[in-house]
């Protein structure tokens, strides 16, 4: 009995975890795959069925905004990184005692709501803003100069709010680094440009990736930026979801967008497993 307690208690500790990934992952999973191949109207109900051509019709219909989400997703997750990585290293090689206050002020403005975030920077970004305006005034640019409604206020958006994603991953990971190997690179005679670039970022390379793999992931998924800063021409696949449940009502449509969605995340994921192992996004990400 002892042996076999000792064999399954690893499994027993990691039952609530099981658990929590079936109730909130696996069934919602299940139940929107098999929405996807229901067939029916909202009216008189759903009937399960095999009908798989909404895969076909939704990807043939939106493959130009699967294409614009992951573009938008790349882009906004390597200018992430370029501000990112400046302020990270600060904090971790030059913050002293003040670090966690630093952290504090860098997530304090995502104590306020998502959605107030994004109509801030409405603002900022409008044409006749406190941003535009006086640049215009000045005659700096023509006064027919607009971001609003174009890819890279969408961009924008994505960058700004998930910058704290990508800071704190690369901050621990900074963090972790041994002093004493930076000292001993000088002490080799090595530049601080070549200790930078051939220690530091390398030493640093997991919160790197950990931070990429958060950061894209959740800006190829977002819609509020696009709906928000954008327009017509700037929408993405979560905007097009959005409107096929909540104002075409099209749900087996928006359930086989969401499963092609979750898929090729799922897939970005496993390559991400795959190449530079489970453990740095656990470590790096937490």
């Amino acid at each position: 009995m002892r042996r076999l307690s000792r064999q399954f208690a690893p499994y027993l500790l990691s039952l609530p975890s099981w658990a929590y990934l079936a109730v909130f992952f696996a069934i919602p999973l299940c139940s929107m795959l098999g929405l996807a191949l229901a067939t029916g109207n909202p009216l008189d109900g759903y009937v399960a069925s095999d009908n798989f051509s909404e895969f076909a019709i939704g990807f043939s219909q939106y493959h130009a905004e699967f294409e614009r989400s992951f573009l938008y997703g790349a882009i906004s997750t390597v200018i992430t990184l370029a501000i990112a990585y400046p302020v990270a290293y600060w904090i971790a090689f030059h913050g002293g005692r003040n670090k966690s206050t630093y952290l504090l002020l860098l997530i304090l403005p995502f104590f306020v709501t998502f959605v107030i975030r994004v109509l801030a920077w409405e603002f900022i970004l409008s044409d006749e803003g406190f941003v535009l305006g006086p640049l215009k005034s000045l005659g700096l640019i023509p006064q027919s100069a607009h971001i609003l409604s174009t890819r890279w206020a969408v961009i924008g958006g994505l960058v700004y709010n998930s910058l704290a994603y990508y800071v704190m991953p690369l901050y621990v990971a900074l963090e972790k680094i041994d002093r004493r190997v930076v000292r001993a690179a000088g002490d080799l005679f090595a530049t601080p440009t070549v200790t930078f670039i051939r220690v530091i970022i390398p030493l640093s390379a997991p919160g790197i990736f950990a931070g990429f793999l958060l950061v894209f992931v959740t800006n190829v998924g977002d819609f509020v930026n696009a709906d928000i800063l954008g327009g017509t021409g700037t929408y993405m696949i979560g905007n097009v979801i959005q409107d096929s449940f909540f104002v075409n009502q099209d749900y087996p449509l928006a359930a086989s967008l969401s499963s092609m969605l979750m898929f090729l995340l799922m897939v970005a994921i496993f390559l991400y497993a795959r190449v530079f192992g489970t453990d740095t996004i656990q470590d790096y990400a937490a």
